[in-house]
C-alpha cells in the first residue's frame, strides 16, 4: 500500500511537530483535528492544511488518508487508536499508548488482527548518537552493561503559575512527569543496552502542591503571570527518583523532573560496563562521550561517514551541521512509512508492543511509590 496522505489529531506543540516532520518525509498532510471546532480551524490555518476535520469519524471515512498520527491528550489515545485501527488506518500514537498496560495489550492484539502498521512515538531513540551507542554496545565495546545513571529534567512546570493539560489527571492519567518524559528515558536506556527492566523501586514527589490554573487559554512553555487564575490542589508527580533492576543483573539510578530550572529538555545517561562507559545528553546531541579506565577518554562527534550504518540512516545532514529534536521524529516516521509502503514490518522502530512494555514499567513505578516496595514487572 502506498501512502496517499496523513492526518494528525492534535494541533498543540507536539501535533505541530508531527505535521512539520511528516512533511519533511515527503508525505502530504491532508488535515487535522483538535479538541473543538474552533481550535481545529485555527490549527488548520496555522499549519496550512486543507482539511479541518469535524470529527474522528470524518477522518476514519476519508479514503485519502492512509496513516493517522494521534497526539491528543493521553486519556483519548485508547479510544481513538481503537477506532482508527477498526477503520483500516495505520497509526502512529504518541506515548503513552494508553492509560494502562491492559488497554495497551488490547491495541496490540487489534493491530495484529487488522495487520496494520503501528508505532509508539518514542522518537528520542532516533538521535544519531543514541543509535551509535546501541551499535557500540552490541559490538561489546564496553562489555556487558552493568550500571546506568541518568535523568530526564525539564523546567517548564517549575512555577506555580505554569499550566498545561498534562497537570489534569482526567486528561493525562495518574502519572505525569514519569509518564510524560520518564517513559522516554527508560525506553532509550532499554533500546541502547538491549536489557529488560525486571524490577523497580520508585519515590514520586508532588512538590508544587497548589498551582494557579488560568481561567482562559493556556500557552505551553511560556511564563504568564497576568492571566486570571484559580488555585488547584495537585496530586500528580513533579519529580521522581527511581531504581531499576535489569534481566542481566545490571542496576540503574534515574531521576525525573519537570521543575529543574535551567534544564529545558535534558535526557542524560551514562552506561558503564567492565571495558568502558558511554554518555549522552540531548541538550548536546551531536556528541557521544566514550570513557576508558586506562587511556584517554574520547568524544565522538556526529558525522554520518564515521557512524555505523544504522546510526548513519538517522543523520540527515553532514558532520558539523547541527540537527536535533525535530529530526528524531523524521527518523522514526520515515521507517514507519517505509513499512506501510512495502507492506512489511521491519522492527526498526518502536511499535505498540514497546508502548505496552513502557506501560508495564510505569504501572509498576506507580505501585512501587504507593507501597514503598520493589515491584516486579509482569
Amino acid at each position: 500500500m502506498k501512502i496517499n496522505s496523513a492526518a494528525v489529531i492534535g494541533t498543540g506543540f507536539i501535533g505541530t511537530v508531527h505535521v512539520e516532520s511528516i512533511r519533511r518525509t515527503g508525505v502530504h498532510v491532508k488535515g487535522v483535528l483538535a479538541g473543538n471546532p474552533e481550535s481545529t480551524k485555527i490549527g488548520a490555518k496555522k499549519l496550512s492544511v486543507d482539511q479541518p476535520y469535524e470529527s474522528l469519524d470524518q477522518i476514519c471515512e476519508d479514503k485519502a488518508v492512509t496513516v493517522v498520527h494521534v497526539t491528543s491528550p493521553n486519556a483519548l489515545h485508547y479510544v481513538q487508536v481503537k477506532q482508527l485501527l477498526n477503520a483500516g488506518k495505520h497509526v502512529v500514537c504518541e506515548k503513552p499508548l494508553a492509560l494502562s498496560a491492559q488497554e495497551g495489550k488490547e491495541l496490540v492484539e487489534l493491530a495484529k488482527k487488522t495487520k496494520l502498521i503501528h508505532a509508539t512515538c518514542f522518537n528520542t531513540r532516533f538521535y544519531p548518537m543514541v543509535h551509535e551507542a546501541k551499535h557500540l554496545i552490541s559490538q561489546k565495546q564496553i562489555g556487558a552493561p552493568r550500571y546506568v545513571k541518568g535523568h530526564y529534567h525539564q523546567d517548564w512546570l517549575t512555577l506555580d503559575t505554569d499550566w498545561n493539560w498534562r497537570l489534569e489527571s482526567e486528561k493525562a492519567g495518574e502519572l505525569r512527569a514519569v509518564a510524560d518524559i520518564g517513559s522516554h528515558l527508560i525506553d532509550q536506556i532499554g533500546f541502547v543496552t538491549g536489557l529488560k527492566v525486571t524490577e523497580v523501586f520508585a519515590d514520586l514527589h508532588t512538590l508544587v502542591r497548589v498551582r494557579q490554573k488560568p481561567t482562559g487559554p493556556v500557552q505551553t512553555f511560556t511564563i504568564d503571570s497576568t492571566s486570571a487564575r484559580q488555585a488547584v490542589n495537585m496530586s500528580s508527580d513533579d519529580a521522581a527518583g527511581i531504581l531499576l533492576r535489569f534481566n542481566n543483573g545490571a542496576r540503574a539510578t534515574i531521576s525525573i523532573s519537570q521543575i529543574s530550572s535551567g534544564r529545558k529538555n535534558s535526557i542524560n545517561w551514562e552506561i558503564s560496563g567492565p571495558e568502558g562507559s558511554l554518555a549522552f545528553d540531548s541538550e548536546n546531541p551531536e556528541q557521544l562521550w566514550i570513557g576508558h579506565r586506562g587511556r584517554a577518554n574520547e568524544l565522538l562527534h556526529k558525522d554520518p561517514g564515521m557512524l555505523s550504518a544504522d546510526a548513519a540512516k538517522t543523520a540527515f545532514y553532514p558532520g558539523g551541521h547541527v540537527e536535533g529534536f525535530s529530526e528524531t521524529f523524521r527518523g522514526l516516521f520515515e521507517r514507519v512509512y517505509a513499512d506501510i509502503n512495502n507492506e512489511t514490518e521491519s522492527n526498526s522502530y518502536p511499535t505498540f508492543a514497546d508502548g505496552v512494555k513502557s506501560l508495564e514499567i510505569t504501572d509498576a513505578i506507580a505501585q512501587s511509590s504507593k507501597n514503598l516496595a520493589w515491584v516486579k514487572i509482569a
